[in-house]
């Protein structure tokens, strides 16, 4: 290109693109982006799972339309849209309200803000009630999972972290005793009263039976996962809690935690899973009996 023609075309820009106009990025705009995109993307990611997904994508197909509309001055749609665009908001509230509650539950459920304020009221209810398993506890469990998947008998069994399980407790049964093989087994025998439904454990007890959860409703889970998976990976999504689930069909041990559902494990790998759980509250009790300390202390 000449220098003549290099010219022409810089006068060109210059007359459709004000360069005075554009800002001047700072660090924060650098900061303000950076956070937008992760935003942007955490929520495409947690919308791509649900059931919100299918309804983003019909969402996206009115929009059309209604640009389409405003393009080709369609006067009649437009002032459908105008009018009912309150209406609309609304229903998108309550459409999606499932999931922007489980939203909001798994930010609560990440302590951002945790060094700072002490929000964790959970974690200061396992310390203040002593609700810290063992290890005599998780061999039970393990060992009562393994022999009900060799005797094909279905079990879900919930493990209380920090969330409090009071809404889950109160739909079952109350039982309030130690954590055993035999309990267990005898809990979710075919055929007795408290076999159906998830057994909830606190610590070294077991509090509640026959308990409801609530069923996950994420598109990624395999079709041939009954009831007893959904509703493990259910609860791991609104709480911390630890859910073993032991399949009737295949005699399987699973477990889910923090909405990912970890399938066929073997006995070590659910041990140490669990026994890392116990690492890590153990450690949680103790920052919370300095923190508990210092504060008398001041």
């Amino acid at each position: 290109m000449t220098t003549t023609g290099l010219s022409g075309f810089l006068d060109l820009l210059d007359k459709y693109i004000s360069f005075d106009a554009v800002p001047r990025m700072v660090i924060t705009d650098y900061v303000e982006i950076l956070i937008i995109a992760v935003l942007v993307y955490e929520i495409l990611d947690w919308v791509q799972s649900t059931k919100a997904w299918s309804l983003l994508r019909g969402i996206v197909v009115i929009a059309v339309f209604i640009f389409l509309a405003y393009i080709f001055q369609m006067n009649t749609i437009i002032w459908i849209v105008r009018n009912a665009l309150n209406v609309a908001i609304m229903a998108v509230i309550v459409i999606f309200q499932p999931e922007l509650r489980r939203a909001l539950d798994m930010i609560g459920r990440k302590n951002i803000l945790a060094s700072f304020i002490q929000f964790n009221t959970g974690a200061a209810k396992v310390q203040d009630k002593g609700n810290i398993f063992t290890e005599k506890t998780i061999n039970e469990i393990v060992k009562a999972s393994y022999e009900m998947g060799k005797a094909r008998t279905g079990a879900l069994i919930v493990i209380a972290r920090n969330d409090p399980l009071d809404e889950y407790i109160r739909t079952g049964i109350d039982i309030d005793g130690l954590v055993s093989n035999q309990l267990l087994l005898n809990i979710f025998e075919h055929n007795t009263p408290l076999h159906d439904g998830a057994v909830i454990i606190i610590g070294n007890k077991v509090v509640s039976a026959t308990c409801y959860l609530p069923m996950s409703d994420n598109l990624a889970l395999s079709k041939e996962l009954g009831t007893r998976h959904r509703a493990g990976v259910g609860l791991s999504e609104v709480t911390d809690s630890f859910t073993i689930i032991v399949s009737e069909e295949t005699g399987h041990v699973s477990f889910a935690v923090e909405g990912d559902l970890f399938r066929n494990v073997d006995e070590d790998f659910l041990r140490t899973r669990l026994e890392e759980l116990l690492e890590k509250q153990e450690e949680e009790t103790k920052f919370l009996f300095w923190h508990k300390k210092g504060k008398a202390k001041s």
